[in-house]
């Protein structure tokens, strides 16, 4: 944890290191004032209540189980070897290892997060060993449940609950006789000749060592991430796979902000953060250092080279070779979020450091189901546990496609995703099933009279989502995927209570209050026709033509009535129909899945 003590310590040590980090030299190296000492305080007390540290007996667990782990692999790979025919004296010196990455490596994982760990073998280890007498000597484990092999993934991984920690593992075979305890995986030439699949299980230790050479002071790094990534998760854009930025993106954009400001306090760092991305010409590249010139063959991000990487919209690259840009998955939707987030975080830390509000209010979640007025609803369900793990998944990684597509609709100005997951009601649902739910807010141009018609939007995403799980043979005849047109006033019908009750408290509060920050940024032009009695009625995603009409005056005044029952579940007709036909459930060796039940 952060204290005084230890910035005074590093701050002298920082002193005596005149080196440049990153692409340019710092902004300013002026040493914190003693207020912001005290706002760091505050800081950190207020991160308290999430959980964000663990226990000294919570990280001796986590410690005795890598330790168990290295163990294992040690023991595994000695035994391989000596059924390879290799001499037992010499089978005792090949080594292997275990390195952590991510999170638990940069040290700033909360209660409860997952292992990222690596598994490093010499070159008579094979991949398929790995997955095969591993997985089996784990499967032994009496410690170890949940165990999973995923090895046709882009990185191949197994995961596992190890004595309560969940440990995602990967597996990189260099082409060395031996793996000492002392390696160090920063260096290039390891590289040589390795596969792409090693290349990628690789990369993520190699980013994170290199990200932590790169910051001026690791303890004031460590507290200023915790923030940003609480405040990321709270707004709902912390997430790679959905188009949002994750956890790696998140550090490097951390790390550049204690680069510009080498000396600065956390609570001076976390407004800076919102201050200089706030205001970045995207698509400017994030970078934490200079590109490696290393000529080993492995494609690396250069949009001067690499026609796609001209295209990305929000570049943060990694520092370690071959450098890739970690952020490929955001869309023109998930940028203008993440920005409107940047703003506002730089409206509420100004009055932080001014003394006008607490630390409180930059954790507060945002009023996502109050912002729209209305909502695809994708709805993921299955009949067995496992399945529906695999199909959840599965369904999750192809949304940022739909999100693209919703787009490039030229009657849709945003399409927002909201990263949670939520399980549908046993009331709206087989209680013999499983369902999962993602909610996507709607914005649509000023057209009077307006259609749309998303048939084949919704089309082309669950053809894209079959084809893959049929690739993989995954699919399931238990397995489905639906997607509904819902209106605010209806979202009762799906959620918990407690959700739209806290969104209406929250906008009544900060109504009342004047306590918005710059509403001007939470306005959206208004696109809903004039009221309609019929519009009260549910609608889906089907062949039924659906009314876009909203009876609520203003997404923020709480005057929305989300509690209505008793309403008719036929679809309403309209001037303004969205439109999609009900498709057709498909077998286990077509193309199609079933979307409408």
């Amino acid at each position: 944890m952060w204290s005084q003590q230890n910035y005074s310590l590093n701050n002298k040590e920082n002193k005596s290191d005149d080196r440049t980090l990153g692409m340019t030299s710092a902004i300013s190296a002026a040493p914190p004032k003693e207020i912001d000492l005290v706002r760091t305080k505050e800081l950190e007390l207020a991160l308290i209540p999430f959980d964000v540290f663990e226990t000294k007996e919570e990280l001796d667990h986590r410690l005795f189980i890598l330790g168990k782990l290295y163990t294992l692999v040690k023991e595994w790979i000695k035994d391989l070897s000596i059924k390879n025919n290799m001499p037992e004296s010499i089978a005792e010196s090949v080594g292997g290892k275990v390195y952590t990455f991510g999170s638990y490596r940069l040290g700033v994982h909360n209660k409860g997060a997952d292992i990222d760990a690596l598994c490093v073998a010499p070159k008579h280890i094979s991949r398929y060993d790995f997955f095969h007498s591993f997985y089996e000597l784990l499967k032994k484990q009496p410690e170890v449940t949940e165990l999973r092999a995923v090895e046709e993934a882009f990185v191949p991984v197994i995961k596992m609950n190890f004595d309560g920690i969940e440990i995602d593992m990967l597996f990189a075979r260099l082409l060395q006789k031996e793996i000492p305890d002392s390696m160090d995986l920063r260096d290039d030439n390891l590289l040589k000749n390795l596969d792409q699949k090693c290349v990628r299980s690789l990369n993520g230790c190699r980013v994170t060592d290199e990200i932590l050479r790169l910051v001026p002071n690791i303890d004031n790094f460590r507290l200023t991430l915790r923030a940003i990534k609480l405040w990321a998760k709270k707004h709902g854009i912390y997430s790679n796979v959905l188009g949002y930025l994750g956890g790696v993106s998140w550090a490097m954009l951390v790390a550049r902000t204690c680069q510009l400001y080498p000396n600065a306090a956390p609570a001076t760092l976390v407004y800076k953060f919102f201050l200089i991305f706030s205001k970045w010409q995207w698509p400017q590249p994030v970078l934490l250092t200079q590109p490696a010139n290393v000529s080993l063959g492995f494609s690396t991000w250069d949009p001067r080279v690499n026609v796609q990487d001209r295209y990305h919209l929000m570049p943060i690259i990694t520092p370690a070779y071959p450098q890739q840009n970690s952020t490929f998955n955001v869309s023109q939707s998930t940028r203008a979020i993440m920005m409107e987030e940047f703003k506002l975080g730089l409206q509420i830390t100004d009055d932080i450091m001014l003394g006008k509000t607490l630390w409180d209010k930059l954790f507060e979640p945002p009023q996502f189901f109050m912002k729209y007025k209305h909502f695809i609803v994708l709805i993921v369900g299955s009949a067995a546990a496992n399945d529906h793990l695999e199909w959840t998944g599965l369904v999750e990684s192809k949304i940022r496609f739909l999100i693209q597509t919703l787009e490039r609709n030229e009657a849709i100005t945003l399409a927002h995703i909201n990263p949670e997951c939520f399980s549908m009601p046993e009331s709206q649902r087989d209680p013999k099933s499983l369902c999962s739910m993602w909610f996507i807010g709607l914005e649509f141009k000023e057209k009077k009279g307006l259609n749309i018609d998303l048939t084949r939007d919704i089309q082309q995403f669950t053809e894209t989502v079959n084809k893959s799980a049929l690739s993989i043979q995954m699919y399931k005849a238990t397995m489905n995927l639906e997607a509904r047109h819902v209106r605010r006033r209806e979202l009762h019908q799906y959620l918990p209570p407690g959700v739209i009750k806290r969104e209406r408290k929250s906008s009544i509060t900060s109504n009342k209050n004047g306590t918005q920050p710059n509403p001007e940024l939470r306005k959206r032009p208004s696109t809903e026709p004039a009221d309609d009695l019929a519009a009260n009625k549910k609608s889906r995603l089907s062949g039924d033509v659906n009314s876009f009409d909203d009876s609520s005056n203003n997404s923020l005044n709480g005057d929305d009535s989300c509690s209505s029952t008793g309403a008719d579940t036929t679809a309403s007709s309209s001037t303004s129909p969205l439109k999609i036909p009900t498709m057709p459930k498909v077998p286990p060796t077509g193309t199609q899945e079933a979307v409408c039940t």
